[in-house]
């Protein structure tokens, strides 16, 4: 019924892997989920990652100061999702500190202002309770620290 899956050889996946390690900055999972999808076996994934370690295709701590940078600016998150979401990814403790050290907390403040009174002036409703509660789930989800967004919710509703 179906055609047989592809086989390929360890220079063949290699050189694949670098084009998808080329377009974007990758993590080891993603590039270990691709293998497996290729239906490489673990000695020869586990050769085919040295070898893009070693040409600097495969960089852990530059994924993560991208990912965080990226998703920081972009869609807003703040610092618990931007963890939640590399701990996810297997990244190490020490590099995930290193990626959320580097934002500014005069940006995060920023950040977290401008995005909170956007959503607030959005929100329509009767109840204020209601408005509180949807700003609230919104931040959280998020993944802004729930202290900010309890101060946050509360001087912008009463």
């Amino acid at each position: 019924m179906f055609p047989p899956k592809k086989t390929y050889t360890i220079e063949e996946a290699l050189v694949k892997l670098q084009k998808y390690c080329s377009n974007q900055d990758r993590c080891h999972k993603e590039v270990a989920q691709k293998l497996k999808e290729m239906q490489m076996i673990s000695q020869a994934s586990e050769q085919i990652i040295l070898k893009l370690i070693e040409g600097n295709f495969l960089n852990e701590e530059r994924f993560a100061l991208a990912y965080v940078r990226g998703k920081f600016r972009i869609k807003k998150w703040g610092k618990r999702r931007l963890v939640s979401e590399l701990k996810q990814r297997q990244i190490s403790k020490y590099i995930i500190n290193k990626a959320i050290n580097q934002i500014s907390k005069d940006d995060y403040k920023a950040t977290f202002e401008a995005l909170a009174e956007r959503k607030a002036t959005s929100l329509f409703g009767n109840s204020k309770l209601k408005k509180k509660k949807k700003l609230t789930d919104y931040l959280l989800y998020r993944g802004w620290e729930s202290h900010l967004v309890y101060e946050k919710v509360n001087q912008l509703f009463n």
